[in-house]
């Protein structure tokens, strides 16, 4: 999901923001679906387990707790990754996109924005693929926005490019 904000944030900065997004991945599980999801598949489970080890099949008791165990891992490992994000804020100096890993480490890219040029290209089978280049550096970011939410991203950044292109003479 992107959110943006294209007009600058506090007139009393130096450098105010001409454009700000924070880009997240989209969540369509949240806390409480996860735990109505985690309920009925431990009953599902258990009501399995049960039913094998009448029929005197006792060791699917086994199997039947490592699936919920593994589903419940799997599901953890994905609300983790879930904690990515990339943010992108023009100013009229710098281009900057930030992006914060799972695990809090940042890694930052900064561009002219007078020479850096946005693409957006399809991929045969695959989603489209959002990149910023200049100067033989190129960043591919949003990419994990649905194709329709990159498209929408690509436009507002270009609007906003061309706005602060047009405002101000290149440095």
């Amino acid at each position: 999901m992107a959110e943006a904000n294209a007009g600058p944030q506090d007139p009393s900065q130096q450098n105010p923001s001409r454009f700000s997004a924070v880009l997240t991945p989209h969540r369509s599980l949240g806390p409480k679906g996860f735990m109505v999801l985690m309920a009925a598949v431990c009953a599902v489970s258990f009501a399995t387990g049960l039913f094998f080890y009448l029929l005197g099949a006792w060791p699917v008791i086994g199997f039947m707790g490592l699936d919920v165990a593994l589903i419940y891992v799997a599901f953890r490992l994905n609300f983790r990754a879930l904690r990515r994000y990339e943010t992108v804020d023009l100013t009229q100096d710098a281009l900057t996109v930030t992006r914060v890993a799972p695990s809090g480490k940042l890694q930052s890219w900064s561009f002219n924005p007078y020479w850096v040029r946005i693409s957006l290209a399809p991929r045969l089978g695959r989603s489209s693929e959002l990149s910023l280049a200049s100067h033989g550096r190129r960043l591919v970011l949003a990419s994990f926005l649905s194709d329709e939410e990159r498209e929408d991203f690509a436009s507002a950044l270009s609007a906003a490019l061309a706005s602060a292109r047009s405002s101000g003479a290149a440095p």
